[in-house]
């Protein structure tokens, strides 16, 4: 019963305190992305641990900054390490690896880097994120992990923009596990649609 009213909070928040902007962008600053309930990423994390409860992993993977909410709580309940991936290079390291992802809010490009003593070929890795919109930062995730010989047993979203077709760039690359909390079917005229469970 827990997991369905974790899903039904996550899915009330959106609706009563996300707002739409033009151009498909979902605003859930209020609980998520700038102000967040610490409780609200504790479902989260719950509700992950059940959907992966069958794949093994011994590192959970983020990309600062919205991610490292729901990531870090998923490893302290899971009593993994999290490694969230910096999106410039520190002065301060020396070996990384490098991948390029575009930007669908703020409309650029920007390379992310991870440390190469924290990505390794001995890695099982999950990803998490708040969003999956076109899918970009996950290719870049399986670009870094590709470079490390690291890998993905999955990945998993607060929240899916189902229209932008993230998922399936993400299953065209060869990852077989996405896991979204709340699918959002469509914002047209700002109104959020939510994807019900089938």
């Amino acid at each position: 019963m827990y997991p369905i009213m974790a899903l039904k909070v996550l899915r009330d928040r959106i609706l009563q305190e996300g707002r739409c902007l033009e151009g498909g962008i979902l605003k859930v600053d209020r609980f998520v992305n700038h102000q967040m309930d610490p409780y609200l990423m504790k479902q989260v994390a719950i509700e992950f641990i059940r959907r992966f409860s069958d794949v093994k992993v011994n590192k959970i993977l983020t990309i600062e900054a919205s991610g490292i909410a729901p990531a870090v709580m998923l490893g302290y309940l899971m009593e993994l390490p999290v490694v969230y991936v910096k999106k410039k290079v520190p002065s301060t390291m020396s070996e990384f690896y490098q991948s390029e992802v575009r930007s669908f809010t703020k409309m650029r490009s920007y390379d992310v880097v991870i440390n190469k003593s924290y990505l390794t070929a001995d890695d099982h890795v999950l990803f998490i994120d708040d969003f999956l919109a076109f899918g970009n930062a996950g290719k870049g995730i399986i670009d870094l992990c590709r470079q490390a010989g690291a890998t993905i047993e999955g990945m998993g979203f607060i929240i899916e923009k189902e229209f932008q077709h993230g998922r399936e760039l993400l299953q065209s690359e060869g990852i077989r596990r996405i896991e979204s909390l709340a699918i959002i079917e469509s914002l047209d005229n700002c109104q959020i649609k939510i994807k019900e469970d089938e």
